[in-house]
């Protein structure tokens, strides 16, 4: 099978994201990437499901995840009934899908796919958790091969030898963008803020950029109206975990106050990825909240005393008067007629 992750950096190959063999399930963990290179491995789904939660794998990550969790779920469930196993695999796609809250509806449509694959491949006599792996690798390509088109739209956006902003890891777009710019001969700069508190920015976003031979500088996050003042950023650009059709996106804590920012400066903000068509308006946003103790601490270092709190919103909602456009496989769309997006026939994407 072909595979669209060529030419992508480590982060990005799909082996390196999340990948199922042998009853185990080998998740790449972000959590100490770059300083160290090393897989947490599951031999149980619920394993994948608390691995999403503890953020070993983050952005699009458990979109990989999720679908090879369900190749684990059909091996585990093997050599029962047909209807015991179709039963299994019906709660480990609700439970895997459930992992993180904002993007349970985008991990639910392939979990559910993948037990529908299962379904047919018991019916076969095929192996379940075989066909749920080639299901997970072609939903992958379609992503990837659709993000391309938006990474296209993207780079055609930035200014040859200009500069970006970029804040926390928006994953296929970042290799996408960079496959563009690559063949357009285009060069660029690229600031990506750190994104506490796990620092997705500096950790993994600047990784990726770098290791394509991007000229890449990454700022702490309090330092992006100095960037914007005094190094030139043109362009301000992140993925978005949440798109809704009145424009309204969410994406990691930070965003709101980096658009805020480019509105003053007059540095236009895109958004990128796919809207999704059950998210009617920005109320219809869960925001996920997570333990407070992850701002307290990094890496189990203490950063304060005792007695100090903390809270951990872990995205925020941006509206729509400070998006400039939120690019698309379908083009650029201005965020008040978003909802046009779904007037064509939309193409399956997970």
């Amino acid at each position: 099978m072909q595979r669209m992750d060529e030419n992508m950096p480590f982060l990005l190959q799909y082996e390196h994201v999340a990948w199922y063999e042998n009853g185990k399930v080998r998740i790449l963990d972000r959590r100490v990437y770059p300083t160290q290179v090393q897989f947490v491995e599951c031999a149980d789904y619920h394993e994948v499901v608390q691995a999403i939660a503890d953020m070993v794998t983050q952005s699009a990550g458990p979109y990989t995840a999720v679908g090879m969790g369900m190749a684990l779920a059909a091996h585990e469930c093997r050599g029962r009934s047909k209807d015991a196993q179709n039963a299994f695999l019906k709660q480990a796609a609700y439970d895997l899908a459930h992992a993180r809250p904002t993007t349970a509806n985008r991990y639910g449509i392939i979990t559910n796919h993948c037990a529908e694959v299962a379904g047919q491949a018991l019916e076969a006599g095929e192996d379940p958790a075989q066909k749920i792996v080639e299901a997970t690798v072609e939903s992958l390509n379609r992503r990837y091969g659709t993000m391309q088109i938006v990474g296209d739209y993207l780079a055609d956006l930035i200014p040859a030898g200009g500069t970006i902003l970029t804040q926390c890891f928006g994953e296929t777009i970042i290799g996408t963008v960079m496959r563009a710019a690559m063949k357009q001969n285009k060069t660029f700069r690229v600031f990506c803020a750190e994104t506490r508190p796990y620092l997705q920015g500096a950790r993994l976003t600047s990784s990726c950029f770098a290791q394509m031979g991007f000229d890449t500088t990454v700022i702490t996050d309090n330092m992006v109206a100095y960037s914007m003042e005094r190094e030139g950023i043109d362009l301000f650009t992140s993925a978005a975990d949440s798109i809704a059709r009145d424009g309204h996106i969410a994406n990691k804590i930070g965003t709101f106050q980096i658009a805020i920012l480019a509105k003053y400066f007059g540095i236009p903000y895109f958004v990128t990825g796919i809207p999704d068509q059950d998210k009617m308006s920005g109320k219809d946003i869960v925001i996920e909240m997570r333990d407070p103790a992850q701002v307290l601490s990094y890496r189990g270092i203490s950063n304060t005393v005792p007695e100090v709190k903390a809270i951990y919103p872990s995205f925020d909602v941006v509206p729509p008067h400070l998006i400039s456009g939120v690019v698309t496989d379908q083009g650029v769309y201005a965020p008040y007629v978003l909802n046009h997006y779904f007037d064509q026939q939309a193409k399956a994407f997970y």
